[in-house]
């Protein structure tokens, strides 16, 4: 019997209608993985795509009723594998769900839904010279529901922080279907547990997602921009700490290593520094002559530090131009082959050493390692490129992958920054946490999801649903 035979294919149909349920595994398999491309992943036996709060109830009370695994969507643009389909699952898509239901400039706040695109509530709240910080990489197509699966960071977060700090309150379908609203409108608000950042960063295994309240700020100046290069990463290391113990607060600070620089170089002829071992762009927001003058404190920092050029601009088009190199980064290391990307976060007094670490690595591994990262938080993206259908090279990356989770944890840091555990760091996830707190993740996964319906395999193993192929009611399409 084919998912389309199914009693739940039929239920799913009839609850959200023909449009909203697609089996047809030519459709279905374009839905099978995010931006991990080497990250594990199934084939769905239906893709859903639900219109509102009351599809999503109907998907999980009927996914309940019948066994099958959910698996949460956004856009795809996960670079853990979090949304990676499950074989004989239901992959629950959330990009209809994408209205600006209200924005509030009285209270600073706005209320989407989960399929908004991230660029889109910037320039929705815009209007009303107000801002919504959080800005990964992909904020022209990931989706506010990705964003908060994943907790996501992004390149300003050395000031504003990551999602979870805009975060008033949540709207999530549970996995029997019952609707849980939590959080508040208010600034302030201790009232019982914080349940709504509970679901920040839970990746689809507690609930789906349906509504979020989320705070905003007053729109920012235009940024003041610092481009530095350096010939060691000490010399950067030292201008990172030295950024922290002075108090300046840039909006932005970013760093690419040598394989960085002349990946993009070779991608956009961009005329930079192909010697340089490391380069900082830098940006204040402040506005005026705070921007100016915070600007040139940092510039400062880098020539005490022995910088080889500094160069700052208060011109927004060439800022622009100068923030594309450190943007077009990812894309410039996938011209050399398939991608790992890592995300790593380190001490910020450590990422000199990270730094070298990671070219350690390149080296013993025989591999091409260029490191990308936010500065300002120690947030690091070491990408390593390869050959995959080179067997003994691909066996080397993932080799080099772990070596990079192991060094980060070894500076003191952490194994994911800001993209998530998903399905490719499952592993580590205990030796970061520890069995303690391993269990506790197990004990609220279990309270609200007991038959582990909800994102299977992901973040942590579930005892309960090890055996994919046992869970009652899954079917291959």
């Amino acid at each position: 019997m084919t998912a389309t035979t199914t009693p739940w294919a039929t239920e799913l149909r009839d609850a959200l209608g023909p449009d909203g349920v697609l089996t047809d595994p030519d459709v279905t398999s374009s839905y099978a993985r995010d931006q991990a491309m080497l990250a594990p992943a199934g084939l769905p036996a239906a893709v859903v795509l639900p219109r509102s709060t009351a599809d999503v109830v109907a998907v999980m009370e009927v996914a309940t009723r019948h066994g099958v695994p959910v698996v949460p969507r956004g856009a795809g643009s996960g670079l853990a594998g979090s949304s990676n389909a499950v074989d004989g699952a239901i992959t629950l898509v959330m990009t209809r769900m994408d209205a600006v239901l209200e924005v509030s400039p009285a209270d600073r706040l706005a209320v989407v839904q989960p399929g908004v695109v991230n660029k889109s509530l910037r320039d929705a709240v815009a209007g009303a010279g107000l801002f919504y910080p959080p800005d990964p990489s992909s904020y022209d197509w990931c989706t506010i529901g990705g964003n908060l699966s994943t907790n996501s960071g992004g390149l300003c977060c050395v000031k504003y922080g990551v999602t979870t700090d805009y975060v008033l309150g949540l709207e999530a379908v549970l996995a029997d279907g019952r609707v849980l609203r939590t959080g508040r409108r208010t600034v302030k608000g201790v009232a019982g547990y914080d349940l709504a950042r509970l679901f920040v960063g839970s990746e689809g295994t507690l609930g789906v997602i349906t509504e979020a309240t989320l705070a905003l700020r007053p729109a920012p100046s235009v940024p003041v921009t610092l481009v530095a290069t350096f010939a060691t990463t000490a010399q950067t290391g030292q201008v990172v700490e030295r950024v922290v113990t002075t108090g300046l607060v840039p909006s932005l600070l970013e760093v690419m290593d040598n394989t960085c620089i002349c990946a993009v170089d070779d991608l956009l002829k961009a005329d930079l520094d192909r010697t340089a071992h490391a380069l900082l762009v830098a940006q204040s927001d402040a506005g005026g002559e705070a921007a100016l003058r915070e600007i040139e404190a940092l510039a400062e920092l880098c020539r005490e530090a022995g910088a080889e050029f500094v160069h700052t601009t208060d011109d927004p088009a060439e800022g622009d131009l100068l923030l594309q190199a450190r943007r077009m980064a990812l894309p410039a290391l996938e011209q050399l082959g398939s991608t790992l990307i890592d995300d790593v976060a380190v001490p910020r007094s450590r990422i000199a050493a990270f730094l070298d670490g990671c070219d350690a690595i390149a080296a013993a591994r025989a591999l091409t390692i260029g490191v990308v990262g936010h500065a300002g938080d120690g947030n690091m993206h070491p990408t390593i490129c390869f050959d995959p259908a080179d067997a003994d090279e691909r066996e080397r990356a993932f080799a080099a992958f772990d070596d990079i989770l192991e060094l980060g944890l070894s500076l003191g840091g952490t194994i994911t920054g800001e993209h998530g555990v998903g399905s490719i760091k499952v592993d580590w996830l205990e030796r970061e946490i520890g069995p303690v707190a391993l269990d506790v993740h197990r004990a609220i996964k279990d309270a609200l999801d007991p038959a582990g319906l909800l994102n299977p395999g992901k973040v942590f193993r579930s005892a309960g649903v090890r055996d994919l192929a046992g869970v009652r009611g899954l079917v291959a399409p």
